[in-house]
């Protein structure tokens, strides 16, 4: 069977990783979460003093960019792939609001995104790969054969958040939660480098008002749809 390229694209906290999820376990594929990479170099910068005063130290971060080790690896624990950082499992330290509030200091910088994308490209060669992020389907996979671009409205994406962090224990205020996620939309739309758009060959969901079950057979349906072309090409 031909294996393709997924790649979904979408706002913060819209699903993504929850869709993507889906798919490659469905369809027997690799899962990369772009994002994690990005929260993986945020940790960094937080735990070795590179942010003061809410101010990236971009030369600190530019002498050990090209050092940092992010790769994925299976947790045996979880029996789910988990992001390492130097050799060290950091999946549970780069999903709290601490480094949340720091990913939009590294995101937008031009030699993190390059250095990301080289290796999210590295990943996906083989294809049968599920990908989310912000600018997978524009710039990671320009020629993926399914691009999803998620979208949910603003209050909805902060309840989602909300309650995510509550289940794991955070003490967190819905205001914050409604702020960082306004200011990563912001962030998000609005830098210079690689900024979130949608490709123009995406498939949009609006998933404000639809389960996680049901977005999963409307994506499930519009990847089937490409394999059953793409296997009579």
């Amino acid at each position: 069977m031909n294996r393709i390229t997924i790649a979904i694209d979408g706002f913060s906290s819209c699903g993504k990783s929850t869709l993507a999820k889906q798919l490659a376990g469905h369809l027997g594929y690799t899962y990369i979460d772009s994002g994690a990479m990005y929260r993986a170099v945020a940790l960094y910068v937080v735990e070795n003093a590179l942010v003061r005063d809410g101010t990236l130290d971009k030369a600190g971060l530019m002498q050990v960019l090209d050092g940092l080790d992010i790769c994925f690896q299976h947790d045996p624990m979880t029996g789910r792939s988990a992001t390492w950082l130097n050799g060290r499992n950091v999946e549970q330290e780069i999903r709290g609001m601490e480094v949340s509030r720091h990913v939009t200091l590294v995101s937008p910088v031009p030699e993190v995104r390059a250095k990301l994308v080289k290796l999210q490209q590295a990943f996906g060669k083989e294809r049968g790969v599920v990908m989310d992020g912000r600018d997978i389907g524009t710039v990671v996979f320009p020629h993926a054969e399914v691009k999803l671009f998620m979208t949910a409205r603003p209050e909805v994406r902060a309840q989602r958040r909300y309650h995510e962090l509550k289940l794991k224990g955070a003490e967190v205020d819905l205001a914050s939660v409604v702020e960082n996620i306004a200011q990563r939309d912001l962030d998000d739309t609005t830098r210079a480098a690689d900024p979130l758009t949608k490709a123009t060959d995406a498939i949009e969901i609006d998933n404000s008002d639809i389960t996680a079950e049901e977005q999963f057979v409307k994506a499930l349906d519009i990847v089937l749809e490409v394999l059953a072309r793409v296997g009579q090409e």
